[in-house]
């Protein structure tokens, strides 16, 4: 049964929605089973209009359901700093056992010329800037976690 990979990343423009499911197709044409949290959330736009106040909790509950179902969480860390929902379910992944990856093909950078170090923390270092990497450390961690 192939490893089921959480995709945090940022998903509120056109540019991050085609990048997250270009990656999560390129992950599952490596073997993943890749759950995206913007094809769980169809609707949210709508009640964000129509009851703001609850909102938040759906989506948050709705969230960290499906992040408990995955084995790997992979997080999206391009941009000046990343996004701040991918961190809390970077946070939960790391609290809960789950093992987190980081993937980064931006140059930017916050802190010292390198990222957050609480990020690269739970991240374990392990932030890649590209998906062969990536799914190799993906690969062997399962093969460890396995022994």
């Amino acid at each position: 049964m192939p490893l089921k990979v959480y995709l945090a990343a940022p998903l509120f423009c056109e540019a991050e929605l085609d990048y997250n499911k270009k990656l999560a197709d390129k992950l599952e044409n490596e073997g993943f089973d890749v759950l995206l949290p913007q094809e769980l959330e169809t609707g949210v736009a709508d009640l964000v209009r129509a009851r703001p106040e609850d909102a938040y909790k759906e989506v948050f509950k709705m969230d960290l359901e499906a992040l408990m179902s995955c084995d790997i969480l992979v997080m999206v860390m391009d941009g000046r700093v990343p996004d701040e929902g991918a961190c809390v379910e970077l946070g939960v992944a790391y609290a809960s056992g789950i093992e987190c990856f980081g993937i980064k093909t931006d140059i930017r950078s916050s802190e010292y010329g390198t990222d957050n170090f609480m990020i690269t923390g739970a991240l374990k270092g392990r932030v890649f800037d590209n998906i062969k990497d990536l799914c190799e450390s993906v690969r062997n961690a399962a093969i460890k976690s396995n022994d």
